[in-house]
């Protein structure tokens, strides 16, 4: 490292301070710590009739990565978590990088054969589970031969059986809160590793830095405009890209985390009123919920409620409608891959003259770069050149930057392939708008976005296959105005078989997660080119018509 004793002002070539305090690593930890010093009492999580405050949550976060190191953590060791938006997944958020360790939050809709898939290849240590999915990891772990060690979080709101006699509370509370935690020696190392959906085969192991982590989160909250104390009602799953990094970016503007374990219109309306709400995200699905809501349960709020959305583009009509209702949205999209949001539709106050149509139109564009994203853009992918801004030439969304993942873990050619020509390649395809702000049309990989999942045709279709009944099958996406999307098979039998559009539903809900399934089935001759592949434009098309 580079040092001078002596900088004045003036020289050339501007070196690095003299001093090392002046490096310390960029990390998320430290906004914890400092909410903690500053504002000890101020309540950082509610869920039901539990309330912890500030200190009480930095203790309780100390105390466990001093247990986990207890137990023989070591620095990039992984321990995993198996639970809904409850206050022990967002401790988990800080008490696991605490000893050095990276966190593994793993999607509580998951079949069991890709949970196992998951502890094998992230090499879990520790894995803490909550009772409701308890049964689910009991099946991943029977086919592991070498299982972590669990931990049993007993939710009170919980219906599900332990899964083990180690309980998340008692473990706790043998940890030691004067333990001197560790922040990173360098801020590119591990904070966390998040895996895909497997759209094309198993999952892959997305790795977040503490550098990105830190500077997304702090974007989230200058990019929304969130402002100090925000009260957050936790809609988005904390295991979807760490939850936008949200549980971060809370801890850093002392905000208060509302928990529930699932979401309805209801819970959303009586979170508002009981809790004070202010801020909450979510895919469009979250929107349907209020649009579509019992009207007796409907509560406008006093002032406009801050709403982030992402996944399937939603419909100019369901943001205007949502607007109405007192829900003011702001668009964003990004990847498992971009630490969640790194594009966001930034408004501009001279759109505030248009009608609400108008800006329901523009509003549904995913927009222009996030602060802390060094370069978005979207080239065509044989010449890595820009598309010409004129709204019409497509090409491919790329990504460079701070807030770009480490890799993919134990993945060198999938590394290769998704930063080819110095770029992230993010699969999805748009145009750039004369005003710089980008439109997705469609994915390139033919992802079906359901309620915010991802979802393989692939991995369907595969399914499908293995029915005795089916001789060809393929998966498209369905518009679906709960949902947003949903698949759709097209199956041809073969002759003389009679199986039902019932029976194929119920054979895929045997083999798949159920939100994988398809919700309508097709027979008919699936539509091919002269080299005998399926037309899957034909298909999405089929699958809307009527």
């Amino acid at each position: 490292m580079k040092k001078h004793n002596s900088v004045q002002p003036g020289d050339g070539d501007y070196p690095l301070p003299a001093h090392t305090a002046n490096y310390t690593p960029l990390s998320p930890l430290s906004f914890l710590k400092r909410s903690a010093e500053v504002y000890p009492d101020h309540t950082a999580i509610i869920h039901g009739e539990r309330q912890h405050s500030y200190s009480e949550v930095y203790t309780r976060c100390v105390k466990l990565a001093s247990r986990f190191s207890q137990m023989g953590i070591k620095p990039g060791d992984v321990i995993s978590i198996v639970a809904p938006n409850i206050p022990e997944t967002y401790e988990a958020h800080f008490a696991v990088p605490m000893c050095g360790a990276i966190l593994n939050a793993i999607n509580t809709r998951l079949e069991a054969k890709t949970i196992a898939y998951i502890l094998e290849h992230a090499q879990t240590k520790i894995l803490l589970v909550d009772r409701d999915s308890s049964k689910v990891v009991e099946e991943a772990l029977s086919q592991l031969s070498n299982p972590p060690t669990l931990i049993d979080i007993n939710d009170p709101e919980a219906t599900g059986e332990p899964i083990s006699d180690t309980e998340y509370e008692t473990f706790l509370a043998q940890g030691d809160s004067n333990y001197r935690w560790l922040m990173p020696e360098d801020e590119w190392a591990s904070i966390s590793l998040n895996y895909t959906s497997g759209t094309t085969g198993n999952p892959k192991g997305v790795v977040y830095h503490h550098r990105g982590a830190y500077m997304n989160a702090m974007s989230n909250i200058t990019g929304w405009h969130m402002g100090a104390h925000p009260v957050y009602l936790w809609t988005l799953p904390m295991f979807h890209c760490n939850g936008w990094c949200f549980p971060w970016s809370l801890a850093a503007n002392a905000g208060t985390s509302v928990c529930a374990r699932s979401i309805s219109a209801e819970v959303i309306y009586n979170s508002i009123e009981q809790n004070k709400v202010s801020h909450f995200c979510g895919a469009p699905i979250i929107l349907n919920f209020l649009i579509n809501a019992d009207p007796a349960i409907v509560k406008k709020p006093s002032k406009p409620i801050e709403v982030m959305t992402a996944a399937a583009p939603p419909p100019a009509s369901v943001l205007a409608r949502v607007e109405a209702l007192g829900f003011h949205v702001t668009h964003v999209y990004g990847l498992t891959e971009t630490y969640g949001p790194a594009v966001m539709c930034a408004w501009k106050p001279e759109w505030n003259a248009l009608s609400a149509d108008e800006q329901s139109v523009l509003k549904a564009r995913q927009g222009v770069r996030y602060q802390v994203l060094d370069e978005l853009d979207v080239l065509n992918p044989d010449t890595m050149q820009p598309v010409p801004r004129d709204g019409e030439t497509i090409g491919e969304i790329m990504f460079r930057g701070n807030i770009v993942m480490r890799g993919y873990f134990k993945n060198p050619e999938a590394n290769d392939a998704a930063f080819a020509g110095g770029w992230f390649h993010s699969g999805d395809l748009a145009v750039m708008d004369p005003d710089g702000y980008l439109r997705i049309l469609d994915r390139a990989k033919d992802i079906i976005i359901s309620g915010g999942e991802n979802i393989s045709s692939i991995e369907i279709e595969d399914v499908l296959y293995s029915h005795p009944d089916i001789l060809e099958a393929a998966v498209a996406a369905k518009n679906d105005d709960h949902w947003g999307e949903t698949p759709c098979a097209f199956v041809q039998l073969v002759n003389g078989a009679s199986a039902t559009e019932k029976d194929i539903i119920e054979y895929c809900r045997e083999h798949l997660a159920h939100f994988k399934c398809p919700t309508k089935v097709v027979f008919r001759e699936l539509p091919k080119t002269s080299t005998g592949k399926v037309q899957k434009f034909q298909l999405r098309e089929w699958a809307n018509e009527g």
